[in-house]
């Protein structure tokens, strides 16, 4: 929820589903429900859950919103098979949560304004130098488009997410004996030395011939191909380009103004300090209510609302300017706080009114009526926005006429680009997932020109977007296919390749050699300098120590423990080519089994994730035996 407040407060739009960020686990079960109705009928839910059902205006608005994302995932297009898999999963994450609250309200579990109070106050947004800011909530909210009461709504569903998680995954534990175990396991370490036998060791001096070389080349010529490319002729089409010359008449703006004059109206507005008493908790409600009483009374006795509002109030952003929260009109408040504000006369004080926030004393200094503005206000404002229109429409129409006239076949690309003033470009190389300035690399758009219709038909190819207010035509003018590159291009690559190759295929048989003689009896450092390597020295190791070879690692702890005198020896294949030979010598139990510290984070971990397991496991059976009714023709 913070990082989606966030994001609205950058100007994203605010998600109707912002919720199912909460508690990803929620949705981590895509199983099947306990009885199932699949609707074939339009209506306006998108489904029901026990009855209650879930709007398919919303859900289309969350469809139109993630559309996008998964446009860019899928290469710019979704087939119907992947369109009805989204959609479906969508859908899905909505009957979850529904399904869930369902369940949370059932269970008795309730969210308090307490904890509503607490909500906003961790919210960082609503923070001013690290303390929360009523004013700054109010101008946050505001800004964001968000009403208050559903932002209200919102947090009171996500805290409900949260307490039916918690009284699931919080009643996990671990016995003594499971969590000495788990310890015992986990700071285990190992005592080993290893030796390296690389392919850079063992390649030789020799060169490769030429026959190999040429052998090789032969065998896998898939492996040494130049770039598809094409040559590509286009044309762009912008929306600058398209509003340029617009000519918009007085009588237009007018008959505009005239059809939208109600929206041109300034509410009213309104100048008021405010004076913020807080309780830090639910038993504190009685003091903060008698507190907020007590200053109201020195108010009425005379005392200036501006002084006591710097020495009491416990809003951070307004405090320091006396209380002053500026002009706003009523939307900006909570309705509590708007209800008291626009029913009170110029000079006048409230008592004090209670908010999710806390109590307020509340003073209005001024009040601005609402007026209509007139056509001289906004005819500036009505010229920006009819031109932007214009072009838009505009900037549409073609693009849609273009896409007919491609479609039909009718008009060869220089005639269409003269008919549509379009602006026309070569690329000389245009590649195959690699694309070309100064059309890019778009997934969609390479794949179009890279399709058939476009490379073997050689037919006019677009309009593609560049961008929201940009569009794109073409032709391949000339196509290099992939092609093998000549060996003498590639010849110094397979040579090394083969040299790595000779080399790890002899580090491997030295490394299985020396393993043998260490069965035998001798010694790891004996047998290293035979091969002229050497041995790095003795040392324990943990799970996770980052000095080893990942392999290497992983094959200390794989293995078996070794007993006293008895050494667990192994060779080692590496990813990178070659050959680790290790030797495992020793058993200990960390350091860190002695940290109280540590054995806490530990417990607290498993903790975690236990509960996170079983709260998967109790979700999911929530929605298995909800009734559900899917209505598969809620996507328009």
């Amino acid at each position: 929820m913070l990082q989606k407040i966030g994001d609205k407060l950058q100007g994203q739009r605010w998600l109707a589903f912002a919720m199912l960020g909460m508690l990803a686990l929620v949705f981590a079960f895509w199983g099947a429900y306990g009885i199932v109705d699949l609707s074939m009928g339009s209506g306006s839910y998108a489904a029901k859950v026990n009855g209650e059902e879930i709007s398919a205006a919303e859900v289309n608005r969350a469809w139109q919103e993630q559309q996008p994302q998964y446009l860019r995932v899928y290469g710019g297009e979704l087939s119907p098979a992947q369109r009805d898999q989204l959609q479906n999963r969508l859908l899905d994450s909505y009957i979850r949560n529904a399904a869930v609250l369902q369940r949370a309200t059932q269970q008795g579990f309730r969210v308090t304004d307490a904890q509503i109070r607490q909500a906003y106050a961790n919210e960082p947004a609503f923070q001013v130098e690290g303390k929360f800011s009523a004013q700054a909530a109010f101008a946050r909210l505001a800004a964001a488009g968000i009403a208050p009461a559903a932002f209200d709504a919102e947090q009171r569903r996500s805290l409900l997410m949260n307490q039916i998680a918690g009284s699931v995954g919080g009643t996990d534990f671990l016995t003594p004996a499971e969590l000495a175990r788990l310890q015992a396991l986990q700071d285990e370490q190992r005592e080993q030395r290893f030796v390296l036998f690389t392919p850079q060791q063992f390649s030789g001096t020799a060169p490769i011939d030429a026959a190999a070389i040429q052998a090789w080349y032969d065998a896998h010529p898939s492996d040494y191909l130049s770039t598809e490319s094409v040559k590509l002729a286009y044309a762009t089409l912008s929306l600058g380009d398209v509003g340029t010359g617009l000519q918009v008449s007085e009588s237009q703006l007018r008959e505009r103004y005239e059809k939208a004059k109600d929206s041109y109206v300034e509410p009213e507005r309104r100048q008021a300090r405010h004076i913020l008493i807080t309780a830090e908790k639910p038993a504190d409600e009685a003091k903060a209510k008698a507190q907020a009483d007590a200053l109201y009374a020195q108010i009425i006795a005379g005392k200036d609302f501006a002084e006591l509002a710097k020495a009491n109030s416990k809003d951070a952003g307004s405090a320091p300017q006396g209380g002053d929260l500026g002009w706003a009109d009523r939307t900006v408040y909570v309705p509590a706080f708007a209800d008291a504000l626009f029913s009170m006369k110029e000079g006048e004080v409230s008592k004090p009114v209670k908010t999710q926030f806390g109590y307020h004393l509340i003073k209005l200094e001024g009040i601005q009526a609402g007026k209509s503005k007139t056509f001289d206000d906004v005819k500036a404002e009505l010229e920006v926005a009819m031109r932007r229109d214009l072009a838009a429409d505009r900037f549409g129409e073609q693009q849609e006429q273009l896409q007919q006239r491609i479609e039909r076949g009718s008009g060869s690309f220089e005639a269409l680009v003269k008919e549509f003033g379009l602006k026309a470009g070569e690329v000389a190389s245009f590649t195959r997932g690699g694309g070309a300035e100064p059309l890019g690399a778009d997934a969609a758009l390479n794949a179009t020109v890279f399709g058939d219709k476009v490379l073997n038909q050689r037919l006019i190819g677009g309009p593609a977007s560049l961008g929201e207010d940009r569009l794109v035509i073409f032709r391949v003018l000339d196509h290099k296919p992939a092609a093998p590159k000549p060996l003498a291009e590639v010849r110094d690559a397979i040579s090394a390749q083969l040299l790595r190759q000779r080399g790890a295929e002899a580090a491997n048989k030295a490394a299985d050699a020396a393993l043998t003689r260490l069965a035998g009896g001798e010694s790891l450092d004996k047998v290293a300098s035979e091969f002229k390597l050497k041995a790095e020295p003795a040392r324990f190791v943990g799970r996770a120590d980052p000095g080893l070879p990942v392999q290497v690692r992983s094959a200390v702890f794989a293995g078996v423990r070794p007993e006293a005198g008895k050494p667990v020896r192994k060779v080692v294949k590496l990813d990178e080519g070659g050959a680790a030979l290790l030797e495992v010598t020793a058993v200990r139990t960390g350091p860190e089994g002695d940290n109280a510290q540590l054995r806490s984070q530990r417990l607290q971990r498993e903790l975690q994730r236990h509960g996170r397991v079983e709260t998967e496991a109790y979700i999911g059976e929530i929605v298995r035996t909800a009734k559900v009714k899917k209505n598969l023709k809620a996507f328009q």
